[in-house]
């Protein structure tokens, strides 16, 4: 028995050009599915292809911007003419600013929501219906963040963008589940994504790592068993709804 075999899956990865999403992508498509790598950056899409294709699995990659329903329609129409089928989405495409509050605009605060909100909600309109329309359930994967609640300081429009997603999450794991279709969250402590490179001081980063019991930052590669375990209807059939975290302990750190 492999609760975890997801041999004849299609997962889509929004985001999965990204340090995260590229090594959650190499982990499912371990597990025999066919992954669509979805992103801006076509060089970072094929980097992550080339990698999945060097350890044995199927990948291809795929244009779009995350925040353009034509873009992810398009995307759609495009991996149901390479597999015929979507069973699995994941929505990690992430943006981030310490901008103190009072200094914040709204041209950034509305980039923020647009990536980090309305991109997991159009794709969910547009591949959540296309496993409707299958009938044969699916596994919708958000990527939440330590910061949804309580917030982290200096990351306000982040911290709100994920706090939202959190919402979305419960929201639709409601909605879908007379479909069959699970839907949950993880929420990653700090891992060396890039986005969280560009506002690390040392200063910053010292009071992280005094706060997360563990004692050190994550490794993209410990995010892949909760991507593999939720994608999986065996491993995780009767799990929706439920946020799950991976972050060396600082959700559990009061003082």
């Amino acid at each position: 028995m492999n609760l975890f075999d997801l041999t004849g899956k299609t997962a889509v990865i929004i985001g999965g050009n990204s340090t995260l999403g590229g090594t959650m992508a190499e982990a499912i498509a371990a597990q025999g599915a066919q992954v669509a790598i979805v992103g801006r950056n076509m060089d970072k899409c094929e980097e992550v292809c080339a990698r999945i294709s060097e350890l044995g699995g199927q990948a291809k990659s795929f244009y779009a911007d995350a925040t353009k329903k034509a873009d992810l329609q398009a995307v759609l129409t495009e991996v149901l003419a390479w597999t015929g089928q979507v069973d699995i989405l994941m929505n990690c495409p992430g943006m981030n600013s310490a901008t103190p509050f009072f200094d914040i605009e709204m041209e950034e605060w509305d980039s923020i929501m647009d990536v980090n909100l309305k991109g997991v909600v159009l794709a969910c309109q547009i591949f959540a219906k296309q496993m409707i329309d299958q009938g044969q359930g699916g596994s919708i994967i958000n990527i939440s963040s330590v910061s949804s609640g309580p917030p982290l300081s200096r990351v306000f429009t982040y911290s709100a963008s994920k706090a939202a997603v959190n919402n979305v999450t419960q929201f639709l794991a409601r909605e879908f589940a007379p479909h069959r279709i699970r839907v949950n969250a993880i929420i990653p402590g700090f891992f060396p994504a890039e986005q969280n490179r560009k506002i690390l001081s040392p200063e910053r980063i010292q009071s992280i790592i005094g706060h997360t019991p563990m004692g050190r930052f994550g490794e993209a590669k410990e995010l892949q068993g909760a991507a593999v375990f939720l994608a999986s209807e065996q491993a995780s059939s009767f799990v929706t709804g439920t946020f799950l975290r991976i972050d060396g302990g600082f959700g559990a750190m009061t003082i």
